[in-house]
């Protein structure tokens, strides 16, 4: 019959009871309010004890939220100890790679963001593969649900690393680096890690066969392309000066750096490095979500393939 897909290279998942919808808006909901409250409580009491408290809850709020949403949409069915595993083991299995490779592997380079991004995509990758290798399912939609879960247990560990560097400063604690630390990381986590492990984590549960993970060339190609996308996000700032040094650097400007000094920019040039540097993040941004719907919509324009007529006995 020309209308039925084969699966028999499959095994179902077992069957789980499907998630209450709409739980994703009740956590994020509930952890802003509880992220807010604290975040007032530490400014009025000066109560550093409740720092920690502001990164682990700012960290992990949006990535959690993410994973909730994927889940409770798309793959109830794996259960909520998999989505777990994926976002807790393989969080910290990744940013624990990635530190010890780019700590022995990276130097101060032009090339530095292309390794960081080859880096902490191989051990994303690496991770997915070894908390999910006896889990016996395949496809694109698994892969996309538990890729992000990857990446988002990746970005949330991350994130609190960055918040936790931000609140230090010379002249002690500052609440206003932390709080502005996380906004920015939270607005930008769906676009970030959990987008690029998601599309890697779809065509690598979309290649694979028999229960086996196979590296074949579009997961690879995948892996690079990914890779790119994740060093041109963390080289923005960095082109968008030089764009700016391009088009507006006087002479001189020019002439301090030549003498090793950093000279005070305009409040024209200020203004085109943060509309170079947010131009440049949408764009990448856009480029990974417009990779993510291709896949998509390619999965359901695929053709079904025609169970071939059984043999007479």
């Amino acid at each position: 019959m020309s209308g039925y897909r084969n699966t028999s290279h499959l095994a179902d998942p077992p069957t789980r009871t499907t998630a209450r919808p709409n739980q994703w808006l009740r956590v994020f909901l509930t952890g802003l309010l509880l992220w807010a409250a604290t975040v007032a409580v530490t400014f009025l009491t000066d109560n550093s004890n409740l720092v920690p408290t502001i990164v682990l809850l700012g960290s992990f709020l949006v990535p959690a939220t993410m994973v909730v949403w994927a889940y409770e949409r798309y793959a109830a069915d794996l259960g909520a100890d998999r989505i777990l595993a994926c976002f807790g083991i393989g969080g910290i299995i990744g940013v624990l790679g990635a530190s010890v490779l780019e700590s022995y592997l990276l130097s101060p380079s032009v090339w530095m963001y292309l390794g960081v991004g080859l880096i902490e995509e191989a051990v994303k990758l690496a991770a997915l593969i070894m908390v999910c290798r006896r889990l016996r399912v395949s496809g694109l939609r698994y892969g996309l649900v538990l890729g992000a879960t990857v990446g988002a247990g990746f970005a949330a560990f991350e994130s609190a690393g960055y918040a936790f560097n931000a609140v230090l400063s010379i002249q002690g604690l500052s609440l206003k680096a932390l709080v502005e630390t996380e906004i920015l990381r939270g607005v930008l986590a769906p676009v970030g890690h959990i987008l690029w492990t998601a599309i890697l984590g779809g065509v690598l549960f979309r290649e694979r066969r028999g229960g086996h993970f196979r590296l074949t060339l579009p997961v690879l190609a995948t892996y690079l392309g990914v890779a790119l996308l994740h060093a041109l996000w963390d080289s923005m700032s960095g082109i968008a000066v030089w764009l700016v040094a391009k088009t507006t650097t006087t002479d001189w400007q020019r002439a301090l750096f030549d003498l090793g000094y950093m000279p005070d920019p305009t409040d024209r040039q200020v203004h085109l490095f943060t509309l170079y540097d947010t131009a440049g993040l949408i764009a990448v941004s856009l480029g990974g979500l417009l990779w993510l719907r291709l896949l998509v919509r390619g999965e359901k324009a695929a053709p079904i393939p025609a169970q071939q007529p059984s043999a007479p006995a």
